[in-house]
């Protein structure tokens, strides 16, 4: 008879079987719950989750910063209290032309129609402050805000006019195009008005103002914040080139003439000079007040309209 044929025989070969298969072999891969308990015993390098987008502080950021108002209105600047002054009133029938013609450019699909240069023939005529209380006058509307750029890189003034400080501005942006906008604009509390200053002193801040650099960032702020109105208080005509070049790239001018003191030769070649822009208003500046006299939005209409009549014309 073969072995393995007697049924107890083979009951014993599994009996053994089944206890040689429960001894533990140095050559049985460990089970399931035995591989996890020495993945637990080894370190974990724990990673911490990424910042939430919604939750995580922006890098980007203006600065904060705070206009002295009283001193603006002490020395003679818009009040955008509502206190009826005489400047007040003035601005008001001057913006009331830009923000017209903003309007009507933007319709007719012309591009950086919302771009108004602020600029004269020479220094000394106040185009600095024109500029400075257009763009109050302008915050000071229900629907409209205001970004105020100085691009006076050479003698620029904005910033002490209102009392605020900066390291970085439009030099900056301009010689290094990593640096976004909005790291170095100014939030004022005018709730509607933003600064952009000048920056800090540059070699070449004549060769930046008139670079093909120039023309891109002011194509890129017009689109960026279409629903603002930005001023750019440049240099004088006459002083430097970089308000002809900068002329090709506006939607406006808003000429500052000093009453009484510019001469109509300087005037003709400062506008021979920015005439490629479309539409150029004037402001006649320090006009000596006189009782009973024509009000301030005669003279500015009046002397576009000797300009226009002596040849230029209008596109």
């Amino acid at each position: 008879m073969e072995q393995g044929n007697n049924p107890g025989e083979r009951a014993s070969l599994v009996e053994r079987a089944i206890e040689r298969l429960a001894e533990p072999s140095a050559a049985t891969a460990p089970s399931a719950v035995q591989a996890i308990e020495a993945r637990d015993k080894e370190p974990v390098e724990v990673t911490a989750p990424p910042p939430d987008p919604a939750t995580a502080p922006s890098k980007r950021r203006s600065k904060q910063a705070t206009i002295d108002l009283a001193k603006l209105r002490s020395a003679g600047g818009f009040s955008p209290a509502g206190i009826f002054t005489r400047t007040t009133e003035e601005f008001r029938i001057i913006k009331r032309t830009i923000l017209h013609n903003a309007t009507k450019r933007r319709d007719e699909g012309s591009l950086n129609s919302n771009l108004v240069m602020v600029t004269s023939s020479r220094v000394g005529e106040g185009k600095t402050f024109v500029a400075i209380n257009l763009a109050m006058s302008i915050a000071a509307e229900r629907d409209r805000s205001v970004l105020l750029i100085d691009a006076d890189l050479s003698k620029p003034a904005i910033l002490a006019r209102l009392g605020l400080k900066a390291d970085r501005g439009l030099i900056e942006v301009l010689e290094d195009s990593s640096i976004d906008l909005a790291d170095v604009l100014i939030r004022t509390n005018i709730e509607s008005l933003t600064v952009l200053p000048a920056g800090g002193p540059h070699p070449l801040a004549t060769e930046l103002l008139a670079s093909t650099r120039m023309e891109h960032f002011t194509s890129e702020v017009a689109q960026r914040y279409p629903d603002r109105i930005i001023l750019l208080d440049t240099p004088p005509v006459l002083a430097t080139s970089e308000a002809a070049a900068l002329a090709m790239h506006v939607g406006q001018i808003a000429f500052v003439v000093e009453a009484s003191k510019t001469s109509q030769a300087a005037v003709k070649e400062s506008l021979g000079l920015i005439s490629i822009c479309p539409d150029i208003g004037f402001v006649v500046n320090k006009m000596p007040f006189q009782f009973g006299a024509t009000r301030f939005g005669s003279y500015y209409k009046s002397y576009g309209k000797s300009y226009y009549r002596s040849g230029k014309k209008r596109e």
